[in-house]
């Protein structure tokens, strides 16, 4: 297994040469495959942004795409929209759609609730039918949320009356410890230093020593080829309002493998999970296959919104996404060397396209005042503590010139003298 970069080891050498020039990204942009994309997303003038790897832009069809929605489903259709415009539908629907972006089948994802209320049910669901697993094993430093929620499933006793554990280790320590009494929880990108499981990989190797993996997607789905059934993923989770565009608070995906959806029951039992949702029986029968991780109302008009996302995201291809990702990544990371050397960044994502997701991070002690400069220029990315400024790249709408021109923005911001006594904003 790939290890994370730990702690800040890679500090950026002084360079004497720029990684590209404005006439060179010009011409990459206007050889780019992907460039009529960023037409059909509403980017204010003068900004580049480059946090779609924490909110994806708006998608210029989404904003008619809900009015219509209220305006007549809602407001003519009424109650009747439930079945008229396939209201009930909309969970299977969309998470088919989004099925065909990660490489499952139409029946191995859903649309419901957010990345870690759908987490919690994988998790309770896998505990329950598995009585020999009792261990949730993870990466030191994951994302905080999925911890917090193996953390309350174990210590609520919600565990088929049996006590489980978590416990999280070091990425290269994981597959030793992993066995048939444990659940492994990973997440594919990292979220702060944008590095990358071998899905593939990671998944065959766990599952050879018993394990049950369970993947959390937020960071990849959208971004990154994924193809879920040829890599062998049994269960997972992942976010609809970064890379798919789907609005701030955009519900998510549950995926669970065609093979085990008979044995996991979910363990918030619904009545949208109902086999019969509609007979009102007194007592809880789980639906056949995916649709038993429903639980309550979908949210129709979130799912409006996160369906014109998926749908833009389905014209791409794939393998266009991904490349281009990648030489985003690259080029940045490039013009960000030559325009920053001896600035006292450090880089923290992998240099190698192969082992990083979509977005890049540097650390400098300066890190959050650098942002907020950085966005004051119209630069916008993101901060995670303790000291990592995230650039994300997202391959529908950024350009390579807006790349260089963000790398320039980052070395004159270094050049100056940040302030350090910026307030800390709650959302950083």
């Amino acid at each position: 297994m790939n290890q994370i970069v730990a702690g800040h080891s890679r500090s950026i050498p002084r360079r004497t040469v720029p990684g590209a020039d404005l006439q060179q990204v010009r011409a990459m942009d206007a050889q780019d495959p992907l460039a009529s994309f960023r037409a059909r997303f509403t980017l204010p003038d003068g900004t580049i942004y480059l946090d779609g790897n924490s909110l994806g832009a708006l998608p210029r069809a989404t904003p008619d795409h809900v009015a219509r929605v209220l305006r007549e489903e809602w407001g003519q259709g009424l109650v009747r929209s439930w079945n008229a415009a396939d209201w009930i539908g909309a969970p299977l629907r969309v998470g088919a759609k989004i099925a065909r972006l990660v490489g499952a089948q139409d029946d191995e994802v859903i649309v419901a609730d957010s990345t870690s209320v759908n987490l919690y049910k994988l998790l309770a669901a896998a505990l329950a039918a598995s009585p020999d697993r009792h261990v949730i094993l993870s990466e030191t430093g994951n994302f905080p949320t999925d911890l917090y929620i193996a953390q309350g499933l174990a210590a609520g006793g919600l565990t088929a009356g049996r006590n489980a554990v978590v416990r999280t280790l070091p990425r290269d320590e994981i597959l030793a410890a992993a066995d048939a009494q444990t659940i492994v929880l990973l997440t594919h990108i990292h979220y702060k230093t944008g590095e990358r499981f071998d899905l593939a990989g990671v998944t065959q190797a766990l599952r050879a020593k018993g394990a049950l993996v369970v993947w959390d997607l937020a960071h990849s789905a959208g971004a990154v080829e994924l193809g879920l059934n040829r890599a062998g993923v049994q269960l997972a989770v992942g976010c609809g309002y970064k890379y798919l565009n789907g609005g701030p608070g955009a519900p998510a995906f549950l995926y669970a493998a065609r093979d085990l959806q008979p044995g996991l029951v979910s363990p918030l039992s619904g009545w949208m999970g109902h086999a019969r949702p509609f007979a009102f029986s007194a007592d809880y029968a789980p639906a056949d296959g995916i649709r038993r991780f429903l639980c309550g109302t979908p949210p129709i008009l979130s799912l409006a919104a996160l369906e014109c996302g998926v749908d833009l995201a389905l014209e791409a291809d794939p393998a266009e996404l991904a490349r281009k990702s990648a030489r985003l990544c690259d080029l940045f990371i490039a013009c960000a060397e030559a325009a920053c050397a001896g600035a006292g960044l450090t880089l923290l994502t992998p240099r190698d396209a192969a082992a990083r997701g979509s977005h890049v991070s540097f650390a400098h002690p300066d890190g959050y005042a650098i942002m907020q400069a950085l966005v004051a220029r119209g630069v916008i990315g993101d901060f995670r503590e303790p000291d990592v400024m995230r650039f994300g790249f997202a391959p529908l709408y950024v350009g390579y010139e807006d790349a260089w021109r963000a790398a320039q923005a980052l070395g004159e911001v270094l050049a100056g003298e940040p302030r350090r006594d910026v307030v800390r904003a709650e959302v950083t």
